[in-house]
């Protein structure tokens, strides 16, 4: 009985340690600002400060040439990009391939991608938290602020819903 009662007390212990983690873990991801960069544009090699889109709500997309959830939700970053860049906002895609600008810029263009779209480098990613794999976005407010971050390819409804939600 006593054996019970001290596991019943841990596991409690247990849960309300996870809770307060999961809980500290969202204020500081809702918190956290989003990491001043200057990268490369793929189009002219013009660099492109991330202080340029101050005050704009921004979605930041990592992606490659050759990853097929990639290439799905580009089309959508298109649309979002026609129907939101008048209201302050901007997407912003930062490739993570190896082959070089030339090979980005010829992609972007038989894409028609028409927003921005620069060379990562070694130190972006990290500046981001980390990414676990491609396609990853970060949904940034006009505040600067990283509201959400989408792991994998994300619908369009679920762009729009959280657009909608920051342009408030």
């Amino acid at each position: 009985m006593r054996i019970m009662k001290t596991m019943a007390g841990q596991m409690r212990l247990f849960t309300i340690t996870l809770a307060l983690c999961g809980l500290l873990a969202g204020a500081a991801q809702a918190a956290s600002k989003m990491p001043a960069f200057t990268l490369p544009s793929v189009k002219d090699g013009a660099m492109v400060k991330s202080s340029a889109y101050k005050g704009q709500a921004i979605l930041i997309n990592f992606f490659a040439t050759w990853c097929p959830p990639c290439r799905k939700e580009i089309p959508d970053f298109i649309k979002l990009q026609k129907e939101y860049g008048v209201k302050g906002f901007t997407v912003i895609g930062i490739s993570t391939d190896q082959e070089g600008a030339s090979i980005v810029d010829k992609f972007a263009q038989k894409m028609e991608i028409n927003y921005p779209v620069l060379l990562g480098d070694s130190a972006i990613i990290p500046a981001f938290g980390g990414i676990l794999g491609i396609p990853t976005s970060f949904l940034i407010n006009k505040e600067g602020n990283v509201v959400k971050r989408y792991d994998g390819y994300v619908n369009h409804q679920t762009l729009v819903n959280d657009l909608n939600a920051i342009l408030k």
